[in-house]
């Protein structure tokens, strides 16, 4: 491969990188309260929980436990795609 073939590879990753990035924000702007009973939850599109309340009595301990929790199994649910071979192990036979 030649530096003008990695060259250009490296350019396509930014743009990838740069769409994500920007999808990302967008997801973040996304976002549904929910009232039930005594609580009250307010989640993301890039699925975070950013308020939990119960009986109007805010719980950010409880958000940052959740979120931590849900960053790791995102983490470890990469991981293991990786392992399996990536998003192209889903996508054959499409």
């Amino acid at each position: 491969m030649s530096p003008f073939d990695q060259l250009g590879q490296l350019n396509e990753l930014r743009k990838m990188r740069s769409s994500a990035l920007e999808m990302q924000k967008k997801m973040k702007l996304i976002t549904h309260t929910l009232k039930k009973g005594k609580w009250t939850i307010k989640v993301t599109g890039d699925q975070k929980v950013e308020y939990i309340a119960e009986d109007d009595v805010s719980q950010p301990e409880l958000v940052k436990a959740i979120n931590e929790a849900l960053d790791k199994v995102q983490k470890d649910s990469a991981k293991k795609m990786m392992e399996e071979g990536g998003l192209s192990s889903l996508l054959k036979g499409f």
